[in-house]
């Protein structure tokens, strides 16, 4: 529920007895109503616990902040919690980053206009100049910022120029260039791409080629967070469709792009609605 009557708890921590119910009752005691709850305890030893709390704010005996200065020292600490705890209305601020294909970058735009998309969205970054018509037509801020392989540091100066103190995640929506680690290490988990391949098949350049030439029967996306190993990142979301022989390179080409518009919708939705928590090279996604 996005409202400025609720509050979200993400948390992480190892798994041990008493998480719950040291939770629920701190929440309890400070006025909190507790509307949904979804966990998850991995089987390894030592195991990991993950949760994702909404919360009803309207009845709290003290302001979020000094509840999450409470939280800290009383439960998070002793259960070695990474956490965070926001209103649920505080919309994450959105950039986009595309080349020349509109259609995962479109999809995005429209869920943003209908506002069923919890985000701010601040501006499209693009190497090429091709898609600032559609761009503007939103009321969205499109900045042109060629990104060549020998001009690459200096496009990346620009792009955190424009990014610095605007941008809370980064979207790749068909951005058809390598990020450097530099670009991502000031986004640590916060840059979200759309690769066309069901990963972790056809990493790489023109995956719709590879699946043909090895005559695939199905073919998909895959939204992940962006690391320094290409295409190697934390997976958020997949999707596929099933082909045949009939199907020629053009034809996976045209099937994929729906394919990719709703992956990366769904996964940057969910990020923005506090629905993912990673861990290591892997997601849990409460949707």
């Amino acid at each position: 529920m996005i409202d400025d009557k609720h509050a979200v708890l993400l948390i992480k921590c190892p798994d041990r007895p008493g998480i719950v119910a040291a939770i629920s009752t701190f929440l309890f005691t400070h006025g909190a109503n507790i509307t949904d709850l979804d966990q998850h305890s991995t089987d390894d030893e030592p195991g990991a616990y993950f949760m994702r709390l909404e919360l009803q704010t309207s009845r709290l005996d003290k302001p979020l902040d000094e509840l999450r200065r409470e939280f800290a020292d009383q439960i998070a600490e002793p259960f070695a919690m990474e956490w965070q705890l926001g209103a649920s209305h505080m919309h994450r601020r959105l950039a986009v980053l595309v080349s020349k294909h509109d259609h995962a970058l479109m999809e995005l735009l429209w869920e943003w206009k209908r506002g069923d998309l919890p985000a701010d969205m601040q501006m499209v970054i693009s190497n090429h100049p091709d898609l600032r018509a559609p761009v503007e037509a939103f009321g969205v801020p499109f900045h042109h910022v060629p990104n060549a392989k020998e001009q690459r540091a200096s496009a990346e100066d620009q792009m955190l120029g424009l990014l610095e103190g605007k941008a809370d995640l980064v979207v790749l929506a068909r951005y058809m260039q390598i990020v450097s680690p530099e670009f991502i290490r000031h986004f640590p988990n916060r840059i979200i791409n759309i690769h066309h391949s069901f990963l972790p098949a056809f990493v790489g350049a023109d995956p719709y080629r590879q699946a043909w030439d090895r005559g695939v029967k199905i073919v998909g996306a895959t939204a992940h967070y962006v690391t320094a190993d290409l295409d190697a990142g934390p997976i958020i979301e997949q999707d596929v469709q099933r082909v045949s022989h009939r199907h020629a390179v053009e034809d996976l080409k045209s099937i994929g792009r729906n394919l990719e518009r709703r992956v990366l919708a769904r996964a940057v939705k969910w990020h923005c609605e506090d629905r993912v928590i990673t861990h290591g090279n892997k997601t849990v996604v409460f949707a």
